[in-house]
């Protein structure tokens, strides 16, 4: 699987499995960054995120463990 940053669900998916203690409405963006660049399969560049994208990401992380 290669990941990149549009893959949002995927991603968001991705960090709830990885993270199951962890309310991802209190992730600070810099640990998502890297949280992200550390799934296996994510191929993308680390420049192209932007805040725009990680919150993206959050909101999605948060509906997927509701």
């Amino acid at each position: 699987m290669n990941l990149k940053w549009t893959d949002v669900r995927d991603i968001a998916i991705e960090l709830a499995e990885a993270h199951p203690d962890v309310d991802p409405q209190y992730v600070r963006f810099t640990d998502m960054h890297a949280w992200i660049l550390a799934i296996d399969g994510f191929d993308d560049d680390p420049e192209k995120s932007s805040e725009g994208i990680l919150e993206a990401i959050q909101m999605t992380w948060i509906d997927e463990i509701d």
